[in-house]
Parts: C-alpha cells; structure tokens; sequence
C-alpha cells in the first residue's frame, strides 16, 4: 500500500481558478489521518508552497522551487537546500539585463524581482540565497535567445519553462518563463532524498501532475498519476490518468486509495 503521495500545485491540486475545493481538502485530510503522506510538490517558492499545503490540509513536509528545498515547516527543519553559487545569480541577472527581460529570484519566503543594478543585486546576495531563479518576458524570441545562452552555463540548468517552449504544438503563452537552478535539481531527486528520510521505499510512492516538470516525479516513484487536463506525451508515462484539475480529479484518486484504507 501506499505511504507517501506527492502532489503539484498548478494545474493539480488547484483548479483553473487557483482553488482548492472542499471535495480536495476533505480527501487530503482523509488520508493524512490515515497516516500516509501528502507533500505538496510545486516550483514555486518554499513560503508559499508552506501556506498551500496548510490550506489543504496537507503533511508538513514540502518540496519546494522545483526540487531545490525539502522543508519540515512543523519542526521548520530545512531537510536540503541546494542553493545557486552568488556569482551563477549574478551572472544570470546580467543575461536578463543584457536582453531587457524581467530576473526574479525565490527566497525561501518570497519572490523578489530586480529590475535595478548589479550593485543592489550583490549587496541582496550578502544576506539571501537562492535556490532557483526566474527570467521572464512576453517576447518569444528573447526568451528563446536567453535559453540558449543558459544552456551553455555551467554548473546550472533550465529545471522549468513554458510548455510551449518545450511542445512546437503549444500554442505560444501570453508571457513565457525560464527556471533556473544547480544541475541536477529536480522534483524527483528531491522525492528520492525525504523518500529517503523518512525511510519509505519508492515503491510505495505516489506522484500526481500535469506538466513536463512533473516528469522527473514520474521517473522516480511507484505509481504515476497524470491529470485529465495535461498534454498527451504527459499522459504517455501515466500509470492512471484522473479527471482534469477542474473535475477534482486529485480528490477522485484519493477517495479511491482511501477506501482501500478503510
């Protein structure tokens, strides 16, 4: 039986109104309750990944910035943090200056973005890590030539981007994003290390997600749920596929594992 379920946030958990519905949450604390696991697993920044999982009921552990942070917010233990060398941020920052696109940077509490000088950047970085940072704009192309240029960095690599940067089938969003982070970082590294923790086999792990940063989740676990709502060459690498994120489809799946608990 399962004892750990690892669930995403966008296009998941929450519906196309940024929701968590009631059917959502009553599942969550059902099988919480019945003592295995629920960690939220987002790309977004460790604070909000916190409050999303305190308004679904969820465990206390979470998995932040794609992979980079593994957080105990009960015991506000941080479990991993694989921070950006201050000098990579830097060099980032000068990429997104250099073709006039928005830099933001995920701290463990916010997300800041920078549109001033290097100088203001480096006296942040006395202070702040990082662990993931973002480049962002509504121009196709520049965000096409950045990723180039970021494909050739060492020591970093595009952890997240734009579906449509990834699928020619894609219709091109209204603004398009780059996430950044150290080589190797990856929601399902992460799931491997509190997997590991926690000392619960892969085997009995879950995954549920919708997009292509959700597809290291789907390498690693044991059983591999895609939502109604992704793209078909997501859907390819399911175990099960459930309704769409505005079907409740994470509370259909959990309703079911919960009466084979019960």
């Amino acid at each position: 039986m399962y004892k750990i379920i690892f669930i995403d946030i966008d296009g998941t958990l929450r519906n196309s109104k940024k929701q968590i519905v009631k059917r959502t949450r009553k599942a969550i604390k059902n099988i919480v309750d019945k003592g295995i696991y629920i960690v939220i697993c987002s790309g977004r920044y460790r604070q909000y990944v916190e409050d999303v999982s305190k308004e679904a009921m969820a465990s206390n552990y979470i998995i932040a910035c794609n992979g980079g942070e593994i957080y105990d917010y009960k015991n506000k233990e941080i479990i991993y943090e694989n921070n950006l060398k201050k000098q990579m941020i830097i060099k980032l920052y000068q990429l997104a200056e250099k073709y006039k696109v928005q830099f933001v940077i995920n701290s463990r509490d916010k997300r800041i973005v920078f549109n001033e000088s290097d100088s203001v950047l480096k006296e942040y970085l006395k202070t702040h890590s990082s662990t993931q940072c973002i480049i962002t704009d509504e121009d196709a192309s520049k965000i096409r030539n950045i990723k180039s240029e970021i494909e050739k960095l060492e020591d970093v690599e595009i952890i997240n981007s734009s579906k449509s940067l990834v699928n020619k089938h894609v219709p091109v969003e209204t603004s398009l994003f780059l996430d950044v982070a150290c080589k190797g970082t990856s929601k399902g590294n992460a799931i491997k290390r509190l997997c590991a923790y926690l000392k619960i086999d892969l085997k009995d792990s879950v995954a549920i997600g919708d997009s292509y940063n959700d597809l290291p989740m789907f390498e690693i676990v044991g059983h591999r749920v895609v939502m109604g709502n992704a793209l078909e060459d997501i859907k390819k690498v399911a175990d099960e596929v459930t309704d769409t994120n505005d079907e409740d489809g994470v509370a259909k799946f959990l309703e079911k594992i919960y009466k084979e608990v019960s």
